[in-house]
Parts: C-alpha cells; sequence; structure tokens
C-alpha cells in the first residue's frame, strides 16, 4: 500500500480520471469497488445534477469516491455540496488558490509543473496529480511525464500521482519506478462497459495507436486557450467543411442538446450526428485500448503490477 492508497483509503494506487459526460456514478463506483479511487467529474453540471450523481454512486459503493472541479467552472453551492459527501475533491486548470481547498477533506490538484505542484502544496493540498504531455482530454502539462514525476517527486512531500500516457501495466511499473505515489488513468476507462461513451468512439479508440492522437485546440468552443488531446482523426474531421452544430445529446432528464461544432462535450450513447468529428479524447496510452471490457478488469490488470511489487518487498 502506498502513501497515497493510505491517504484515500483505497488498495490499490490506480485513480480514475474524472470525464464529463462519459464518466458515470456506475464508473465511479465500480473503480472504487475494484480497489482502486473512482472519480466523478464536476464540469459545469449544476448542482442538482452532481446532487443525484453523488447520490448514485453513494447508492452502489462504501468505497471511498472523489470529484474533480476545473477552477474555471467552480460553483461555490457544488463545491460545499460535495465536500460535505465525498472524502476526496481535486481540482484542475488554474493556479492553486488555497480559499478551494476545504478542511476535513482530502484535497489534490492536477497540475503540469513543479512549480504549480509546489503552490498546491502550499495552498493546502494533501496530494498532487502531475500530468505529462502525453496525457489525453485537456493537457495541463508540457513536459513528458518521466522528466515531469521525478522533478515533483523532488520538490514535494506528499503523494504524487502519475497522469499521461499511462493504459498498460508495464506503464504503471514504470511510472512507480519514477517514484509516483499511484497512477491516473483515463483512455483505458474510455472502453469500460460502465462508461458511456458512443460505441463509435469506442471503436475508434481501439483502431488507434499512439501517434495517431495530436495535442491541439481544434475543440475550443466554450473553453479557449485549453490545450487538449485527441484523436488526430476528430481533429481533421471537425476542421473540414460539416454542419454546425455537429449532433445532438439527450440528457439524463430526456431533454436535448445541441452539440456545437468543435465544442468540448464528448459523444455518450445517446449522441447523434456527426460523431467522427467530435472531441475524441485520447492520450498516448490509446494503443492498450483494445476492447470493450468492465472496469473491473482494467484495475485487477493494472493493479497486478503494484501488488505483485507490494509482495515481493515484504
Amino acid at each position: 500500500m502506498t502513501p497515497f492508497c493510505e491517504l484515500v483509503g483505497c488498495r490499490l494506487p490506480i485513480q480514475q480520471a474524472a470525464m464529463t459526460r462519459v464518466g458515470t456514478p456506475a464508473l465511479a463506483a465500480a473503480v472504487s469497488e475494484a480497489g482502486g479511487l473512482g472519480m466523478l467529474a464536476v464540469g459545469r453540471q449544476p448542482v442538482s445534477v452532481i446532487r443525484g450523481e453523488v447520490d448514485d454512486v453513494l447508492a452502489v459503493t462504501s468505497r471511498p469516491v472523489g470529484a474533480t472541479f476545473i477552477v474555471s467552472f467552480v460553483q461555490p453551492a457544488t463545491l460545499e455540496h460535495v465536500a460535505e459527501r465525498l472524502p476526496v475533491l481535486e481540482m484542475f486548470w488554474g493556479w492553486p488558490e488555497p480559499s478551494l481547498v476545504r478542511d476535513g477533506v482530502v484535497t489534490g490538484w492536477q497540475v503540469g509543473s513543479v512549480d504549480e505542484a509546489k503552490a498546491a502544496v502550499d495552498s493546502g493540498c494533501r496530494y498532487v496529480v502531475t500530468q505529462g504531455v502525453e496525457a489525453g482530454g485537456h493537457v495541463r502539462g508540457k513536459l513528458p511525464l518521466d522528466e515531469l514525476v521525478p522533478s515533483v517527486r523532488a520538490a514535494v512531500d506528499v503523494p504524487v500521482v502519475a497522469a499521461g500516457g499511462i493504459g498498460a501495466a508495464a506503464d504503471v511499473h514504470r511510472a512507480l519506478g519514477l517514484g509516483a505515489d499511484a497512477v491516473r488513468v483515463g483512455t483505458r476507462f474510455l472502453a469500460a462497459a460502465e462508461a458511456d461513451t458512443h460505441p463509435a468512439y469506442v471503436d475508434a479508440l481501439v483502431a488507434a495507436g499512439p501517434d495517431d492522437t495530436v495535442l491541439t485546440q481544434a475543440f475550443s468552443v466554450g473553453w479557449p486557450d485549453a490545450p487538449h488531446r485527441v484523436l488526430a482523426s476528430a481533429e481533421a474531421a471537425a476542421l473540414a467543411d460539416g454542419p454546425d452544430p455537429v449532433g445532438r445529446m439527450t440528457l439524463a432528464d430526456g431533454s436535448q442538446v445541441a452539440l456545437r461544432r468543435r465544442g468540448t462535450t464528448p459523444p455518450t450513447t445517446t449522441t447523434t450526428g456527426q460523431i467522427e468529428a467530435m472531441a475524441l479524447y485520447a492520450g498516448r496510452a490509446v494503443g492498450a485500448v483494445t476492447a470493450r471490457t468492465t472496469a473491473a478488469a482494467i484495475v485487477e490488470e493494472l493493479g497486478a503490477v503494484s501488488s505483485e511489487r507490494s509482495a515481493s518487498s515484504v
């Protein structure tokens, strides 16, 4: 058991990346039940929606589950509600701010540099997530993970979670060897049975390799100046001529929303339209996505390395 596991109360040093829309309460609960730390994505959703997601996750697991907030979009009422009900909060995409760190709740910050990691600890954060440039989704980091993790490890005295390009057991082994106390995994969980990922999106992930991703700002409508890594085919399709809106999504209450071309929303199972031109986020670990499977199977595969390592050190 690593310092990260001891801090948040999970059995394995595997944290699921929070993923807006496609990441579900069922996914977060399944990851936590399997021994990792499942995460809900708050994004820009209203407190009423987040209240329901917290209800859903707590109804099926008593194990620790956390939630990730985007600093630019934090709503105080939502933050207070989640802080009262979940044991782990995490912040992303904003310089560390002490006012967002709540007493009595383990707060982490996803960072892209040593200076940001130090600022997070100074703000009261109890762990940091170091994000390498290999990561899928929105990318804070500018350095490869192999450079960033050792630098952050040497600079802070809290648990360090490695994120970016981690999809296979060998990646976990490498990250722990660099000094990380846990790993954060996103792209692999897009193909989990519990995720709400559109089937065409999953098929595109299965067909892709690491060189089929690109760091871009193509999907910046509604969130400018925020680099993100997606499948290169999605960038090309989005930048080509086509309809706007690019499709529609049905929400849990039955209402529908139009999806702007080059918007940030990834396609869920209820999405219709030009799926291939939507934000198909994917990290350089995409080659590890070979089929749709369960969250428990993914956690078991990735966690085997850390379990074997713990056993051999006894």
